[in-house]
């Protein structure tokens, strides 16, 4: 499986994207990593501003690297903060993954420690409004 021959260099990636974060607002660093369905492997941090919450998401990031190389299918996205709780990803980045989701894709939430919960689209955005409910192929 993909997920499982990647797993440490998403972590690693999703990680060192953290550390790169630039959150002077917040204080509240966001990695993320993703996989393609094609093995092709990008990298997102949050990044915010003085005009608060004006700022990116990590997912977002590597979403938009992703589709800047020409990829569109996430195969697994990785996605690490620090803190206790779960670092899962907020609702607008739920929409932005499931644009380039299958039932296949999973979403793994991780803490410094490694993944803590994975999940799949549809745990994580359960009736999900995607491009086939437009008529689109996805």
């Amino acid at each position: 499986m993909s997920n499982m021959k990647h797993r440490d260099a998403l972590f690693d990636l999703a990680n060192n994207a953290m550390s790169k974060a630039y959150v002077p607002y917040s204080r509240f660093p966001v990695g993320a990593a993703i996989l393609t369905k094609t093995g092709k492997l990008y990298a997102g941090c949050n990044v915010e501003n003085a005009a608060y919450p004006e700022g990116t998401c990590a997912e977002a990031g590597a979403i938009a690297a992703m589709v800047l190389d020409g990829e569109t299918q996430i195969q697994d996205i990785y996605v690490i903060g620090k803190g206790e709780e779960l670092v899962t990803p907020c609702g607008g980045c739920r929409q932005k993954i499931r644009e380039f989701s299958s039932v296949d894709t999973k979403i793994h939430i991780c803490g410094a420690e490694g993944v803590r919960k994975s999940l799949t689209m549809n745990e994580l955005l359960p009736f999900s409004f995607g491009p086939e409910n437009l008529g689109q192929a996805s």
